[in-house]
Parts: C-alpha cells; structure tokens; sequence
C-alpha cells in the first residue's frame, strides 16, 4: 500500500521560511517523479515544483529562486524547502507521486498540508 505522509505546513510571517516533508511508503523513490502542488481557497491547484527520476527539478515562475525541491533516496522522503515566503503562498500544499509498475504509471497524493502566511 502507498502512502504520502506531508508534515511542517503551519503559519509563518511574510520573508520567513518553513521546510514540507513528504514521507512515502510503499514505492522507492529514486525512481519515482514527485511533485508538491498547493490550492488555495477559491483557486485551482497548481504545481509548485517536481523532482524526476533522474534528480532534475522544475518549478513553478511564482516560486522560482524562492523554493527548493529536494530528495533523500535513503529515507524515502521528499522536501520543499520554501523561503522568503509571501502571503499569496498561503494553500493546502500537497505532495504528489507518479510511478511505474508494470509498464504503466500510477499517482498518488497524500493528504495535504496547510501553510499560511501571515503577519
């Protein structure tokens, strides 16, 4: 069974920083493509940025040189490391993973985080 554990969403003041984990179980992450996506009241979700296989990451324009996406093979966990946040940062910040068995991919979602800027 897979599961996505998200923890580390809380609030935290405009410029500051705050670091989402995402711990999986049930698929190996080095070959794995994990994403970290938010929505926000009203909005669509978005991604925010991913991780492939291969270590390459891609991100998102409005959180471009803020926001790092990061992978530790060994304990099967994803991190978002987010710094000089802003208040239009503030969403339900969920990790998602797609993976192949079988020669088809297969998604998964955990169950979302909440991070909200404010002062």
């Amino acid at each position: 069974q897979v599961q996505l554990v998200e923890s580390g969403g809380g609030l935290v003041q405009p410029g500051g920083s705050m670091r989402l984990s995402c711990a999986a179980s049930g698929i190996i992450l080095s070959v794995a493509s994990m994403g970290w996506y938010r929505q926000a009241p009203g909005k669509q979700r978005e991604l925010v940025g991913m991780v492939v296989s291969s270590g390459n990451t891609n991100y998102a324009d409005s959180v471009k040189g803020r926001f790092t996406i990061s992978r530790d093979n060994a304990n099967n966990t994803v991190y978002l490391q987010m710094n000089n946040l802003k208040p239009e940062d503030t969403a339900v910040y969920s990790c998602n993973a797609a993976y192949p068995r079988a020669g088809n991919w297969y998604e998964y979602w955990g169950q979302g985080t909440q991070v909200t800027v404010s002062s």
